[in-house]
């Protein structure tokens, strides 16, 4: 029979524990998702994410990193908070924001600083928010190194989970030092005390005291503190504080000699999560007239961003090997849909509804027509869901004060609220059957409405002059047609699809952004044309720069025009052909409105009448003029049919 030891695992698996935790996580998932509106597939990869670590942190030898990105708003911070939470972890929780900045009034200039102040470098399990990350850059705008000097160990804690303890050979022989002095010092007054207390007693007829032994000082709780966080020692902080410091000085000199204080702070077992916001990926966080946008084209458009996308956005804030250290597990943030929207104001609607039950008795109705004020006054769809819950006070909880006032007075026990959007009204139906009105205009509905007619005549036939060059040459409607915005910037906005770049589409989409201002001088001739085409004409001209000078569609300029010094063209030498380029477009864009000129009177009427046509509505009136524009989704990319043309060449297959 063999002798032999089986030798035994180091790790104990608790198999009942797992479970029972595997069924904590799903809860906290449902749980989450009950709490976050249009987030599910971020709270699902969140917990797929961390399952391990909180499953089996035993098991980790580097930290688990986790980065959400996303736009202002989406609730990136307030989901980890509660999850935090959910999992009881508060008291193992730290959330930082690191910054270049000297003026944030922080005394620590190391992440491990950071986390020693919250006894977080002890080697267990934990979780750390590393928050607005993109406050952290390395990098200038122009890519340039930052002289940058604080929290440079953070690199450190993603590359392998370890904080090396630079200064703490320094700090424990200064410690030791200074405690043993002022122990020497403390016992020396203590002794000088004792004695002329005694000397005092010993007067003439005076009976001799015995000599009292000197109290030997404890450390106390403070000094403990500090003690146990610089030696590691395993001692709780109230033990070591009832210490004498003899007994201390003596524990610092073994852990000192045992050398173990001088090796690097393990995180392996710490959840890592880095949270921020990247403009650089998310194209449309910068849009001025976000509050007009449909929010569904919004989502559309960040459902495209990617894990490359991320990337690229961090290239432009960290180095390489920074970027390569935050590793590959990135949960991006898509921005709400409409429904998502729509969704989140009823909660909060209902929220109000039953708070008024249970605080004054009432019953309220609100209608559907409150619900679309705050939505048209609310969403901000780059902003995320906060000017939507400021909206709710603005319109519902404020008004319903007044009304609340009146209905208490009179002894009612219902309320049904309403909006007249044509009178721009207000009004509370009570139980009795009587009514009150008040005025009212959204604060973003006001900016609408401020519009003079005249100008919004001219704002229509420009965008419907963008519209109907759009429609005649990529065949699709565009997505959104507006007139009437909130905006003191900009007078309207005709969004197209998503675009895949080509030479002819180049071409087109220069056509397209002339359309505006030559629609203008085609109806009202061009003595009253506007400057509101600079900017359509800035965008053409950067096209057709491009066009040029970087991507050699003129055959005979097959130099690239827009390099670095070290290799540069002479830019002037394509100005010309850049103007001719565009002069030619003009042409053809002012013929093609001439052709489809009654189409232009008729959308431009139908848009200065509404002030916001959908890709529906202007297929249907195209359609009057005998063309077919194809209503495409958000999603969509207008790209040549490649794999068809491809297949029809010929070959040996």
């Amino acid at each position: 029979m063999s002798t032999e030891k089986t030798e035994q695992p180091k790790i104990i698996i608790d198999l009942a524990a797992i479970e029972a935790k595997q069924r904590d996580l799903q809860r906290i998932k449902e749980e989450l998702k009950t709490e976050f509106v249009g987030i599910d597939y971020i709270i699902d990869e969140l917990i797929d994410c961390v399952r391990i670590w909180y499953l089996m942190p035993e098991v980790l030898t580097r930290p688990i990193i986790v980065s959400l990105w996303g736009m202002t708003g989406v609730g990136k911070t307030d989901l980890i908070r509660k999850m935090v939470s959910k999992l009881n972890y508060q008291d193992r929780f730290a959330e930082v924001e690191l910054s270049n900045s000297e003026n944030l009034g922080q005394w620590q200039s190391s992440v491990s600083g950071l986390l020693a102040s919250q006894n977080l470098n002890d080697g267990k399990a934990s979780i750390v928010l590393f928050d607005e990350i993109q406050r952290f850059s390395t990098l200038d705008p122009d890519g340039n190194a930052l002289a940058n000097v604080r929290f440079q160990d953070f690199w450190e804690l993603l590359s392998d989970g370890k904080l090396a303890k630079r200064d703490v050979k320094e700090d424990i022989d200064q410690y030791l030092n200074s405690f043993g002095y002022n122990q020497f010092t403390r016992k020396k007054q203590a002794t000088q005390t004792a004695l002329n207390g005694q000397n005092g007693q010993n007067t003439e007829g005076s009976s001799a005291q015995p000599q009292t032994p000197i109290e030997e000082a404890t450390v106390g709780i403070w000094q403990a503190q500090q003690l146990k966080k610089l030696f590691g020692l395993d001692e709780s902080i109230v033990t070591l504080a009832d210490m004498t410091e003899d007994d201390v000085l003596l524990k610092m000199q073994e852990q000192k000699q045992k050398k173990k204080i001088y090796e690097a702070i393990d995180h392996a077992k710490t959840l890592i999560i880095i949270s921020g916001n990247l403009d650089e990926a998310f194209e449309m966080s910068g849009n001025v007239s976000e509050s007009d946008v449909d929010a569904d084209i919004f989502y559309a458009y960040t459902e495209k961003v990617t894990l490359m996308d991320i990337k690229n956005a961090l290239t432009s804030k960290f180095k390489p090997e920074q970027v390569a250290r935050f590793g590959n597990i990135h949960l991006i943030y898509r921005s709400l849909k409409r429904r998502d929207f729509e969704q989140l104001i009823d909660i909060q609607v209902t929220k109000v509804i039953a708070k008024t039950k249970q605080y004054f008795g009432i019953e309220l109705e609100v209608s559907a027509q409150i619900k679309k004020l705050i939505y048209q006054n609310g969403v901000f769809p780059v902003q995320g869901v906060r000017p939507v819950f400021s909206s709710v006070i603005d319109v519902l909880e404020t008004n319903l004060a007044k009304f609340l006032f009146e209905a208490l007075m009179k002894g009612r026990t219902k309320i049904s609220i309403d909006y007249a959007p044509k009178s721009n009204k207000l009004s509370a139906k009570f139980d009795d059957a009587t009514r009150i009105e008040l005025k009212y205009i959204g604060r973003v509905d006001r900016i609408r409405q401020e519009t003079q007619l005249d100008n919004l005549a001219n704002v229509s036939v420009h965008e419907a002059g963008h519209a109907v060059v759009y429609g005649v040459l990529f065949g699709l409607s565009p997505l959104q047609l507006k007139s009437r915005v909130a905006s003191s910037s900009m007078g309207g906005f005709t969004f197209p699809h998503q675009i895949h770049a080509t030479r002819q589409r180049i071409l087109d989409k220069i056509m397209v952004y002339l359309a505006g201002g030559l629609a203008e001088e085609l109806m009202f001739g061009e003595a009253n044309a506007t400057t509101g085409r600079s900017g359509d004409r800035i965008e053409s001209t950067a096209l057709a720069a491009e066009f040029v000078r970087n991507y050699g569609f003129l055959p005979e300029y097959q130099a690239v025009y827009s390099l670095n010094p070290s290799a540069a063209m002479k830019v002037s030498v394509t100005d010309k052909s850049i103007e001719a380029l565009l002069k030619e477009l003009a042409l053809e864009t002012r013929a093609l409105l001439e052709t489809h000129k009654d189409f232009l009177i008729d959308l431009s009427k139908r848009l200065r009448e509404v002030g916001d046509l959908k890709t529906k509505e202007v297929a249907a009136i195209a359609a009057t003029h005998g063309l077919t524009l194809k209503v495409m989704p958000e999603t969509h990319l207008a790209i040549s049919e490649y794999q068809k043309m491809l297949d029809e060449q010929g070959g040996v297959r």
